[in-house]
């Protein structure tokens, strides 16, 4: 059973039983997936309802149950980690509004992990969607690159994580994200535009008292 077949059949246990208050795929579903659940059943990512699990189902439906197959634990757990993995190198992402497409070598990406890692640890933590993007980025062997969309907050947050990377450990990463895209954090930055955008700031002018 190749892997795609294999998820596909999850999926649709997922998707046959969510519709059901009790989450199990009843009868003639579950008799219909039997033959492509063998391999799941094998590795324990599907579990099949015993004698007392129907006698129970078949009090919820008022009827008979006689077959009954759900997500294991394990399933979920699969079911779940196939739908972040990386997308194939062919899918190239394509920016929409107000996102752009960013390249990161994998040393770039090694320490933009590192500063989603600490998230719950940082007072000026990742940007929402942040996180979201670097997992489902695209890594192309040929360029040597991970490819994702970001918004403008997010390259800005992503900039600060290299600004992190930099004091800490090493320039190189922030250098080329700020030569490349334009985004650099400095401290301050943010305080000086805040106050910028305050009713009545303006340029001090060298005839000002």
């Amino acid at each position: 059973m190749s892997r795609e077949d294999l998820l596909a059949a999850l999926e649709a246990v997922h998707r046959i039983g969510r519709t059901a208050a009790h989450g199990w795929v009843l009868d003639a579903h579950a008799v219909e997936l039997r033959s492509a659940l063998a391999g799941p059943t094998r590795l324990d990512l599907v579990e099949w309802g015993d004698r007392e699990m129907r006698a129970e189902l078949s009090a919820l439906e008022g009827r008979p149950v006689r077959q009954a197959v759900r997500l294991s634990r394990h399933g979920r757990d699969v079911l779940a980690y196939a739908r972040r993995r990386p997308r194939p190198q062919s899918d190239r992402p394509v920016p929409g509004p107000g996102l752009r497409l960013v390249e990161l070598k994998p040393s770039q990406m090694s320490a933009l992990r590192t500063y989603l890692g600490l998230a719950g640890h940082l007072h000026e933590p990742p940007a929402e969607g942040l996180a979201e993007q670097v997992n489902g980025a695209v890594f192309h062997r040929e360029d040597n690159r991970w490819r994702l969309l970001l918004t403008q907050r997010q390259m800005e947050s992503a900039a600060y994580g290299y600004w992190l990377h930099r004091v800490a450990t090493s320039a190189a990463e922030a250098n080329a994200f700020g030569r490349e895209y334009g985004v650099t954090y400095r401290p301050g930055d943010r305080e000086r535009r805040a106050a910028a955008a305050l009713p009545g700031a303006r340029r001090a002018s060298p005839h000002a008292p």
